[in-house]
């Protein structure tokens, strides 16, 4: 029985797996620069995705093409991708006073290569669900977080003025 994939390019496959990951990466980064007001927006986030995807291609790519002379496995690939990536977002995570900045940025980064190293072997439903799961975490967590933040902030300053009033 004849497949659709044995009359496509393996080339083109590539190339649309790449723009797949760059345009997941990208909805990802452009969260982060629209709603978090983040440095590291969609061309970040698409360039973390589309090197991950890169890498996860190649290997992939490598390892059918020496079949038998090498042995080569893509998971090694993906291993160095997760350690490359943690590196990167240990770099975007900064100390100001006692506040901590960037962590929120660096786990997106990471969820990007993730997302990228999913569409580099072929996971896609994998890696569009995994992209809407991130930007409801983004939106979402976010929206309830500010929520919280002004529940306790009006509870606090209600607590205070009747502590003043006792006095």
């Amino acid at each position: 029985m004849e497949s659709v994939a044995q009359f496509v390019d393996p080339t083109w496959v590539m190339f649309a797996k790449l723009i797949l990951a760059v345009l997941l990466g990208g909805v990802i980064g452009t969260e982060r620069a629209l709603m978090a007001h983040q440095s590291a927006g969609t061309r970040t986030f698409g360039l973390v995705a589309l090197g991950a995807c890169l890498f996860v291609v190649t290997g992939s790519y490598v390892d059918t093409a020496f079949l038998g002379i090498v042995n080569f496995d893509p998971m090694r690939v993906a291993a160095a991708i997760i350690m490359g990536v943690g590196f990167i977002g240990g770099g975007l995570i900064v100390f100001r006073g006692d506040a901590l900045h960037g962590v929120t940025t660096a786990a997106g980064l990471w969820i990007a290569a993730a997302i990228g190293i999913a569409v580099g072997f072929g996971m896609y439903s994998v890696a569009v669900f995994s992209t809407f799961l991130a930007i409801g975490i983004f939106t979402g967590m976010w929206y309830l977080e500010n929520r919280f933040k002004h529940w306790f902030t009006e509870r606090t300053a209600e607590e205070h003025v009747g502590e003043n009033k006792n006095l």
